[in-house]
């Protein structure tokens, strides 16, 4: 039976529709899900063995939760997904301004109108959507946007005294009633408004003004938190937390491809042209391992966190500055290089709080370092490291250097300059003046397809051996140039961060 089609709520009685209460109805969703083997809180990246098993041992439980994580973790995502484990449709009296369920009504309204009309009294069905409501905390919020208030134009318009129920204009709170209501960084709400919060956790209730209106909500309550929120911005009070049955604790990727596959869905990365854009892996592992890094630095400040927005924009600028190259050449692809890796930088330096030390060096250079730290790391898993130690054949003879050739090259003065936006025939071909270069990077075919991957790998050769201390690089606007590190001494001290790189990695 199409339940949808009812209209009355004798109809409705008489269908046999049972009507559940909102932890019940979450709960017997929640446990067919799972009977069934469904995927629960899809697009959730990492959280499988961690995050997602304690919200659904919760939500069984008939649990109010708190997700507790620092910032770009997925706690806002995470509840705006809930609503999907609701009904796709319910009940509600006609007119009731807090959905009223015909077999249990609360409000004066819809009591009033099932005492007048009985099974004459209409009904109407709200979607899951029309049962998620949420707030962001902020200081400025009061009990009134929350809870409701006395309308006095309300109450002399229909000449009621303020205790009657027609006079009250209702918060967001009670207009969810039979949803699922979300505050978000619940510590910047004042400890005021947080006591006002107590009834609804503990009674189910709410009161207006002191006036004796006692109305029982049924809801599901969610909080999102910062756990730094704790003392810098406020505080949550201990009545409320301790009224919080379960505290959830998220956190950041804990491997490398969990934090590419977060990237990956939420960056803009198919662009609206005929171009076709192709990235190689280790440029989303390079921008992956920069926030790694970022979330390890000592200049930057770990308890405010990095998000996962900093490797989505990070991802959107290398991907911008690649099809800016394409449309002034006119090529038919997009396609990064290890130069255009500078171009993330605009999406690190707002993306991470410093502290003092990172403050005195600058957002930039910090910005540039943890890049450099990044292509160290990721480098090292294509290629074979760089400072490690020669081994002996016998106790007289080393095998030779593999990247010897191309070291050499620039110890006798050669040096290659390269603009973001040469065309490919003017990189190649700057690229390949490099003696044992290209000889070298062939003998890793797995890691190209065509001549487009083949140059860009070369550059990241060059790029891998700068950071590793083996050649210089300098960086003049959009232009990079690969010389000799020995002769650069004379004019930097050992690299384009002035020794800041070398104090900070090693």
């Amino acid at each position: 039976m199409n339940f949808k089609e009812i209209k009355t709520f004798g109809e409705l009685k008489i269908s046999g529709y049972k009507s559940l209460s909102i932890k019940d109805e979450i709960r017997k969703n929640l446990i067919e899900k799972i009977s069934k083997k469904e995927p629960m809180f899809e697009g959730i990246v990492g959280y499988d063995k961690t995050v997602i098993p304690s919200i659904v041992n919760s939500l069984l439980a008939k649990h109010d939760i708190i997700l507790l994580g620092l910032r770009g973790q997925a706690k806002t995502k995470i509840a705006r997904m809930l609503p999907l484990l609701l009904d796709e449709f319910i009940p509600v009296v006609r007119g009731s301004e807090i959905n009223d369920n015909p077999f249990h009504p609360v409000s004066k309204f819809a009591v009033d109108a099932i005492n007048e009309k009985g099974d004459e009294t209409e009904i109407e069905w709200i979607s899951r959507d029309q049962r998620y409501s949420e707030k962001l905390a902020t200081p400025d919020v009061n009990i009134a946007d929350l809870i409701g208030d006395i309308d006095p134009i309300k109450a002399a318009n229909q000449k009621l005294n303020y205790s009657h129920e027609g006079a009250i204009h209702f918060g967001i709170i009670p207009r969810t009633n039979r949803g699922v209501f979300v505050i978000n960084e619940l510590p910047d709400l004042q400890p005021r408004i947080q006591v006002g919060l107590l009834n609804i956790m503990q009674e189910k209730d709410i009161q207006i003004r002191g006036f004796n209106i006692r109305i029982p909500l049924d809801i599901l309550m969610v909080f999102t938190a910062n756990p730094e929120d704790y003392t810098n911005r406020g505080n949550i009070i201990t009545p409320l937390k301790d009224r919080i049955d379960s505290q959830i604790i998220t956190h950041y990727p804990k491997v490398l491809e969990d934090g590419i596959k977060i990237t990956e869905a939420f960056s803009w990365t198919e662009r609206d042209n005929k171009k076709k854009i192709v990235i190689p892996y280790y440029f989303r592992e390079i921008i992956e391992m920069t926030a790694v890094q970022a979330r390890m630095s000592e200049f930057v400040d770990q308890k405010s966190g990095v998000s996962a927005r900093l490797t989505i924009s990070s991802l959107e600028n290398l991907i911008s500055n690649a099809e800016r190259r394409a449309i002034i050449n006119n090529d038919e692809m997009i396609m990064p290089r290890m130069c255009d890796v500078l171009s993330i930088i605009p999406g690190i330096t707002g993306k991470v709080e410093l502290v003092f030390e990172g403050e005195q060096e600058g957002s930039i250079k910090v910005a540039k370092a943890l890049v450099s730290k990044s292509v160290r790391e990721i480098y090292r898993k294509y290629f074979p490291d760089p400072l490690m130690k020669k081994k002996k054949v016998n106790t007289e003879k080393e095998v030779k250097d593999i990247y010897g050739e191309i070291v050499e090259w620039f110890q006798y003065g050669g040096k290659i300059s390269i603009k973001d936006d040469m065309t490919f025939k003017e990189y190649f071909g700057e690229l390949k003046k490099v003696d044992g270069l290209e000889k070298f990077v062939k003998k890793y075919p797995q890691f190209y397809e065509s001549e487009f991957e083949l140059a860009s790998l070369m550059e990241f050769v060059l790029d891998g051996l700068h950071q590793n201390s083996k050649i210089a690089k300098e960086e003049v606007e959009s232009i990079v140039i690969y010389k000799d590190l020995v002769g650069s001494m004379f004019t930097q001290s050992g690299s384009e961060f002035g020794g800041f790189e070398d104090e900070y990695y090693r």
